[in-house]
């Protein structure tokens, strides 16, 4: 399985990086849009998009207005962005209000179920993080293998989520503090 890691960084993009955009390209799924996800369109093997967002913060969401370039790039049937409801709420009222942005992007909400199936016969769990706001940590397990994916959140080995994600042959988790 390939993990692209379309953007990286925190709060705002620079010459080096993007903000937090992960991309399973074989199984349409995507983790977090921010300022990478124009890029998606060049490597999705797929006709469906699974966005999960963490949370509503505009470094997450922002790449959600670049959905037509991606399109574009590689035409889609189906793109479900999932999230928690009340920020899926604020995102359609505001990124997507007409004086901000008229034109809104081929794509469904879809609040967080307990579970998600993914391609390839995987399942998709949530689980809440520290963060301003408020924010989710997904665990993704297929067949012989998974990840975890936790940003925006300091690390701490009695955190809650550190049952949620033990096990996992891969973790992707926020460093952007020094210590």
């Amino acid at each position: 399985m390939k993990l692209l890691l379309l953007g990286t960084t925190g709060y705002h993009p620079n010459d080096r990086r993007h903000t937090p955009c992960m991309l399973l390209p074989e199984q349409g799924v995507m983790l977090d849009a921010g300022t990478a996800v124009y890029r998606a369109g060049k490597y999705l093997q797929t006709r469906e998009l699974s966005i999960f967002l963490t949370h509503a913060h505009l470094d997450h969401i922002v790449g959600l207005t670049y959905l037509f370039n991606v399109v574009r790039a590689h035409p889609l049937d189906r793109i479900v962005v999932h999230g928690e409801a009340s920020k899926l709420t604020a995102i359609d009222e505001h990124l997507f209000a007409d004086l901000l942005f008229p034109k809104k992007p081929p794509m469904e909400f879809c609040p967080l179920k307990d579970e998600t199936e993914l391609p390839g016969g995987g399942r998709l769990t949530h689980f809440p993080l520290v963060h301003a706001g408020g924010s989710f940590g997904y665990r993704l397990d297929w067949p012989g293998h998974s990840l975890a994916y936790v940003t925006d959140t300091t690390a701490s080995p009695d955190a809650p989520y550190v049952e949620k994600i033990r096990g996992v042959d891969l973790l992707l988790h926020e460093c952007y503090f020094p210590d």
